[in-house]
């Protein structure tokens, strides 16, 4: 596990903190549309962690978000794979291009289809947070101190604190889910799955709710939350899985919370 989190540490230190708030005219894409930006950070950092994970685990195949936007069908060996990596570099790109400190650097490990480890490093906050599977999930700074994540406890959906992505929901639930977000004590926004997924394993906030699943985006902090005590479930109740990338996804305290909220935001 610390080899692993080192290497996001060396990658964010070398190639994307030095481009903070300093990212050269051009530096900054559009991919598939607005809502999905890339930089040169994004793509240095994800060749730094490709090449480091390879020499760490020889064999291995690594499935990075940008190496995937050049070539979709890097997506497909996932499947297949004896042991794989999915990586985000930044995750929070319109954040840290923004010049916002609120981004992450993700990677998980997948064994024949089953996420076995996840690490979502800070790198402002210089910490990450880790996961392994059947040995729970905690916090570990550059000196070893670790801290135990715990998700919080069950409340009702008025008193829930949710953070609730709807931008790339189709409708009827496009128009149907933000309108019942009055129904939350809270809904929050972060544009950044780490910190998002950090915040609900840590119990500081009680759900989160995602449309588009990436694996990239959500095998790291789905274990991490699952590893923390928590319940996730895909929007028709269905267990989430790397290789899906639709159906939605629900992640909360527990089996009834999640049921709970699903009717509240979801439900005809």
């Amino acid at each position: 596990m610390g080899e692993v989190a080192a290497l996001l540490r060396q990658a964010t230190r070398a190639e994307i903190l030095p481009r903070f708030r300093r990212l050269a005219a051009g530096a900054v894409r559009s991919k598939s549309g607005p809502l999905d930006l890339v930089t040169d950070a994004d793509e240095a950092a994800e060749r730094v962690i490709t090449a480091g994970l390879r020499e760490q685990f020889p064999g291995c195949t690594v499935v990075g978000e940008e190496a995937t936007a050049a070539d979709p069908e890097l997506l497909g060996r996932l499947a297949g794979a004896e042991l794989a990596f999915v990586v985000d570099p930044v995750d929070g790109t319109a954040n840290f291009a923004a010049g916002l400190p609120l981004f992450g650097c993700m990677a998980a490990a997948i064994r024949h289809g089953e996420i076995i480890a996840s690490w979502i490093h800070d790198p402002l906050g210089d910490d990450t947070a880790m996961a392994l599977r059947g040995e729970g999930a905690w916090i570990e700074a550059p000196d070893g101190h670790r801290s135990e994540l715990r998700v919080a406890a069950a409340v009702p959906v008025a008193r829930m604190v949710a953070s609730v992505s709807w931008g790339y929901m189709a409708e009827p639930l496009r128009s149907r889910v933000p309108s019942r977000l009055p129904r939350l004590a809270a809904s929050i926004g972060l544009r950044c799955a780490a910190h998002e997924y950090r915040m609900a394993a840590g119990g500081h906030v009680h759900a989160l709710v995602y449309n588009r699943l990436m694996p990239w985006d959500h095998a790291p902090g789905w274990l991490l939350h699952r590893e923390a005590g928590g319940h996730s479930a895909r929007f028709d109740g269905s267990p989430y899985g790397p290789l899906t990338t639709s159906g939605g996804l629900i992640v909360a305290p527990d089996r009834e919370s999640w049921k709970a909220l699903r009717e509240a935001l979801l439900a005809e």
